[in-house]
Order: C-alpha cells, then sequence, then structure tokens
C-alpha cells in the first residue's frame, strides 16, 4: 500500500487552498511534518475550530483570502511560487448550498477558475490537485458504484457546483496545462469523518454536539448509504496522486477517494457504531423532510488501487471509533495537535 514519501515532500514549496477548514486543515498539520514548505490560504478560522486550536499557523506562511477575489488570490500564488498546489477551500455543505447558492457556485466555481488562472499566469507549479467530490455524478440511485467516467451531475446547488468545478478542471487541463507539462488532477472523495469538523449538519459532528449536552441526536435520513471514510485515507491519497504525478503528468485526470465498495454503510449503522464508541446517547431515527439529498451513493476506487496502489487502512468500524475517541480526548482538554499527531502516527503504523 503506498503511502506519503517524507523524502519527497522536504522541503518542497506547496501551497494549500481551504487551511482554515476541516481536510485543509489536517493536511497543513500532515505536509508539516513531511517538511514540506507550505503556504496556506483561507477564509479567517472560527474562534473554535481547528485552525486555531491545533495551531495550524505555526510553521508556515498563512494568508486570509477569499478565494473569489481573484487579484489577492493572483497575489499570494505568485509570491508563494508553489511547486504543488493543493486546492481544497470550497463552501462544502449540501443543506447550506440550498440557502446560499450563488456563494456556494461563486466560491466553488469561479474560486476554482481564478486558482487555475492565477496558476496558469504566474510561475506555474508542476503540479495541482483540485478536490471535489463524490457528489460530482449524476445521481441514478443505482447499486453500482460510480466510476470516474460516469456522468457528471447534481440536483442541489452543492453538487452541480462541484461537478461544473470538475468541467472546469477538463478545461484547463486540455486548453492550457497538458501542453506545459503540468499536471492537474482532480479528487473525488466520499464522506469524510474524523476529529476537528464541528461543522453544522454533519452526521459525527452533530451527534458529538447532542450527546454532550445530554441531547437527543435527531436523523433525518438513517437509510442513506455513503461512502465513509477516515479523513486520513483521501488526504494520503492526493499527497500520493501528487507525487505521482509529478513524476508523470501524463497521469493527470479524475481519481475517485473511498473505502471499499462492500464497506459503504447506511447512517443507522454509523450512529450505532458511534455510540457504541461514545458510550451513551439518544438517538431518534426518522424521515425528517426538508431539501433533496442522495439516498444512495458509492463509489469505484479501481483507478487508485490500481494507479495509485492507495488503498485504505482503516475499515468502517476503526474510523469511526478513531474519530469518536477525537472528540472525547478533546474534550477532556487533550492537545488537538497532538490528537492530530497521533492518529497520523497511528495511520502512518498500520497495514
Amino acid at each position: 500500500m503506498s503511502a506519503p514519501s517524507a523524502t519527497f515532500w522536504h522541503g518542497r514549496r506547496v501551497l494549500v487552498t481551504g487551511t482554515t477548514g476541516f481536510k485543509g486543515g489536517w493536511l497543513a498539520i500532515w505536509l508539516a511534518r513531511l517538511g514540506a514548505d507550505v503556504t496556506g490560504l483561507g477564509l479567517a478560522p472560527p474562534d473554535n475550530g481547528l485552525f486555531l486550536r491545533a495551531r495550524i499557523d505555526e510553521g508556515q506562511r498563512h494568508h486570509i483570502l477569499d478565494i473569489r477575489d481573484p487579484d489577492a488570490l493572483a497575489a499570494a500564488v505568485s509570491a508563494a511560487r508553489p511547486e504543488i498546489v493543493f486546492h481544497l477551500a470550497a463552501q462544502p455543505l449540501v443543506r447550506a448550498s440550498y440557502r446560499v447558492p450563488v456563494e456556494t457556485f461563486s466560491t466553488n466555481v469561479l474560486g476554482t477558475v481564478h486558482l487555475l488562472e492565477a496558476c496558469r499566469t504566474s510561475e506555474p507549479p508542476r503540479t495541482i490537485v483540485a478536490i471535489t467530490t463524490d457528489k460530482v455524478y449524476y445521481n441514478a440511485e443505482h447499486v453500482l458504484p460510480y466510476r470516474e467516467d460516469d456522468r457528471l451531475g447534481g440536483h442541489d446547488p452543492y453538487s452541480a457546483s462541484k461537478a461544473a468545478c470538475e468541467i472546469v478542471i477538463d478545461s484547463y487541463r486540455a486548453s492550457f496545462l497538458r501542453e506545459r507539462g503540468i499536471g492537474l488532477a482532480s479528487a473525488r472523495a466520499g464522506n469524510v469523518i474524523g476529529g476537528g469538523d464541528w461543522s453544522e449538519d454533519r452526521l459525527l459532528p452533530d451527534a458529538i454536539r447532542a450527546w454532550s449536552r445530554g441531547e437527543t441526536l435527531e436523523i433525518r435520513r438513517p437509510d442513506a448509504i455513503r461512502p465513509w471514510q477516515h479523513v486520513l485515507e483521501p488526504l494520503a491519497g492526493y499527497l500520493v496522486l501528487a507525487e505521482r504525478m509529478d513524476a508523470d503528468p501524463a497521469l493527470a485526470g479524475a481519481y475517485n477517494f473511498g473505502p471499499l465498495t462492500h464497506e459503504a454503510a447506511d447512517v443507522r449503522t454509523v450512529v450505532e457504531i458511534a455510540r457504541r464508541s461514545f458510550g451513551r446517547g439518544e438517538v431518534l431515527f426518522g424521515d425528517v423532510q426538508g431539501p433533496h439529498e442522495a439516498g444512495l451513493l458509492t463509489l469505484e476506487t479501481a483507478k487508485a488501487r490500481n494507479v495509485l496502489a492507495v488503498t485504505p487502512r482503516w475499515m468502517l468500524g476503526e474510523a469511526v471509533e478513531r474519530t469518536m475517541n477525537w472528540y472525547r480526548r478533546a474534550d477532556e482538554g487533550a492537545d488537538v495537535r497532538a490528537l492530530c499527531e497521533a492518529d497520523i502516527d497511528a495511520w502512518e503504523a498500520a497495514t
């Protein structure tokens, strides 16, 4: 199984957008451990978020900016002179996208255009990995897992915006970057869990909030099936993809990152594992009406396994248990940065 190479990343100039978010914060921590020279870009971090609690800005340069501002973004990219770029900045929530559709499309689509244009017109990086989502596929609610060449589409504004990002990425790759030997890939990850995510309308953060207060967790769609995975799984995939593509830009393209197909699980199963791990918690399983959300979504990850040798190390049970343990220890006062480092250590040691 492939794992990120410290030898490769040591001293590399890396730009990460979205470092004040959940996945971007974890990626910045991992890159720092690998010895990379990291520049992070993101919106102002929330007071109680991962960025501040894990001191993610230590040992790296960080700039507060909005990727919808093309001039500020272009100046930051030019100053960083990155060799490798990871683009994670986004409006990442499905239900929020119904409330703020214009912000969702402008951030996710135009923000991606602004970043790729900044990379194109400055001293260009060798490698760009743009993170989208498993929800870029036109969801026909069928039992077959989605492959990278399946039809794109989206019912909700979030999914539609990310499908549009894929078209933007493909256009920049074909029109500008491939001929210059620059590798540009899109990474489509499944539902990501892990400590440090305090977003609203996400299953385990909602569970932690409710159970810590002695409240009942209300589940709106208990039978919805998703490809759940610990945050370190797709991040490892992004890092390995960048390493391979840096050596061979012809590997550019779209890649799914998720659990093995049989590991996809419904919301009810994940909640029960989380409740056992937490040790208590009331749950109300219902079918709360609300905006449309897909009922069945699974990914085919054969391309990542065969081309990159990327295979999940933590199965569903361990991923959920480690996530709940992270939150429990953080609530007890453990150092949040140390909790992230310990999970990375454990993942690297796993087989």
